[in-house]
């Protein structure tokens, strides 16, 4: 299945096939579901037949079915440009350099 190819209210029946199945699988009733997720019932009934409902309703029910890890694929991670790994290096190496002058006059102490 190509679900680039979906219409939105088709993609929107899918999700709530699949609240619908796992909460089914987990022999949850709706009002159980609900409850748990801290929403009504009817909002429930509405993503499950793949109604519009707010993002962190499906999130709330996600969390309560321990499905989050779909939404894994959301998450992004911060790249270098190698521009800025040099001038990262750079930075480090002047904050290594020691002054040798100042380490003369001060010698260790014998503590």
């Amino acid at each position: 299945m190509n679900i680039s190819q979906l219409s939105d209210a088709a993609i929107l029946q899918m999700i709530g096939e699949f609240i619908k199945k796992k909460r089914m699988d987990l022999n949850k009733t709706q009002d159980n579901l609900s409850y748990e997720a801290g929403i009504s019932r009817s909002t429930l009934s509405l993503l499950e037949r793949g109604e519009k409902v707010n993002l962190i309703t499906l999130i709330q029910v996600l969390r309560v079915l321990d499905e989050l890890q779909i939404l894994e694929v959301f998450e992004t991670q911060t790249q270098i440009s190698p521009l800025e790994y040099i001038k990262l290096q750079k930075k480090q190496e002047r904050q290594r350099v020691r002054n040798t002058d100042q380490a003369a006059e001060n010698p260790p102490s014998e503590w």
